[in-house]
């Protein structure tokens, strides 16, 4: 959205919990920024506001975050997951933590910009550059690991993606002006942690309506890779560290995840890939209203408020699988790599796409048509010809196989979480009918 000074202050001035995570209110009379919705009984006025795009921005005009309102725990802006310039694109990769793993150089190589080119479309987009609004990502992990865990603080301080303790303690302190063991005791209603993992809380933008999701990948669910409960669902993930699991249970407000991690500096890629699985940033105040309007779907749409679009953890898995179907991509998962301890029914990861190019088609019993569409997609993922990661270029990524053109132009929208979906294909979710979805150009 737009800043629109007027409409902004309104929203802070009504309290509306709408406007959470869309913008940020930065309070310069006392130092602090808060939510838009934030409790306090006083209204700053307009002399003493300014309005930022993000947190990192605030940070950097020398705001610290509100004790009260506590505007890093809101969900993310909508518009991040579905923006494909090369803004939301960078935003989707620093969220991923790409520039924790390979630097603001890496993460110009992959958007193929120069560092200077990404730095000044960072600013302009959203008021502050790449290491900025990764070193708020990486104080908002370390403040979650410190209230919600036990976990020594040397160890929260490189699983958040701080390069030593000294860094770690100085951005606490600049951002919440409290030390590590102020924010632990501060907040003493702790997540109890289960032995081996790591229990967190995930926040979801109400109103939030999870079952047609797990619905949804309970009818894909791939035995070994993927294990759907009666209360939740559970996966393995595939990480730069190595495989990982991840236990998903959703709650009225929130949905509680456990994490069994190779390594602990995997966490904030593990957190924002379950989020975009959950579509736990959506706000569905911008698109019921539109669904509504239509008469066959109002009535699905008012039945389902919080209704939800299945995201992905991996679009290269997800483009493989739709192109290999069900039963091929069950004989394929076998080929990935086992966890190092079993997880329960979980065993495995499911193969990357060199193993899948290098499987043979007859020992997954697909026809020599499909067989040769799945390597060559295959083989066009593990080469980097076709890139499918967060920070990806949409418009170039339709796989150009016309025997499986449908199912491919399906996998882009549904692992970009592409705007254009077909609305009445979004409701399935809600009416029960779970099967991929054939897609209409419009």
């Amino acid at each position: 959205m737009d800043l629109d000074f007027n409409r902004c202050y309104q929203a802070t001035r009504s309290r509306d919990p709408r406007f959470d995570g869309r913008f940020i209110v930065g309070v310069h009379s006392t130092g602090i920024y808060c939510r838009p919705s934030c409790p306090s009984p006083v209204c700053p006025k307009p002399t003493n506001v300014t309005f930022y795009r993000t947190a990192a921005a605030a940070q950097l005009a020398g705001l610290r975050a509100c004790k009260r309102c506590r505007p890093d725990a809101v969900p993310g802006s909508p518009e991040w997951n579905t923006r494909a310039d090369l803004v939301g694109r960078a935003m989707r990769l620093i969220a991923d933590g790409v520039v924790d793993r390979e630097g603001v150089p890496g993460l110009a190589r992959r958007l193929a910009v120069s560092i200077r080119h990404l730095h000044r479309l960072l600013v302009e987009g959203v008021g502050a550059p790449p290491l900025a609004l990764a070193r708020s990502q990486r104080a908002y992990q370390a403040r979650l690991l410190a209230e919600t865990t036990t976990m020594p603080f040397s160890e929260i301080a490189f699983a958040a993606g701080f390069a030593s303790i000294r860094q770690f303690n100085e951005t606490l302190r600049r951002v919440f002006a409290a030390t590590p063991s102020q924010l632990r005791a501060a907040h003493r209603r702790g997540v109890p942690q289960p032995a081996g993992g790591l229990a967190l809380r995930l926040a979801a933008r109400a109103p939030h309506d999870p079952h047609g999701v797990l619905r949804w990948l309970a009818t894909q669910a791939i035995p070994g890779v993927e294990e759907c409960t009666g209360d939740g669902y559970r996966r393995v993930l595939r990480l730069p560290g190595g495989p990982g699991t991840v236990a998903l249970r959703p709650e009225p407000d929130h949905v509680h995840a456990t994490f069994r991690l190779a390594t602990l500096a995997d966490l904030g890629a593990a957190v924002a890939r379950c989020r975009r699985l959950l579509d736990l940033d959506a706000d569905p105040q911008t698109y019921l209203p539109v669904l509504a309007a239509d008469p066959a779907l109002a009535p699905l749409a008012k039945a389902v408020p919080g209704l939800r679009l299945p995201g992905t953890v991996d679009a290269a898995e997800t483009a493989l699988r739709a192109v290999l179907g069900p039963r091929a991509a069950a004989r394929a998962a076998a080929l990935g790599e086992p966890l190092p301890a079993p997880d329960g029914a979980l065993t495995h990861a499911f193969p990357d796409p060199a193993t899948v190019a290098a499987a043979d088609p007859a020992a997954l019993r697909l026809s020599c048509s499909r067989g040769r569409t799945v390597r060559e997609l295959a083989n066009r993922l593990a080469s980097g010809e076709l890139v499918l990661h967060d920070g990806a270029d949409r418009a170039d990524q339709i796989v150009a196989d016309a025997a499986d053109q449908k199912r491919s132009e399906f996998d882009i929208i549904h692992g970009f979480h592409f705007p254009g979906f077909h609305a009445g294909r979004l409701l399935c979710f809600a009416s029960g009918n779970c099967r991929v979805p054939a897609l209409r150009k419009d």
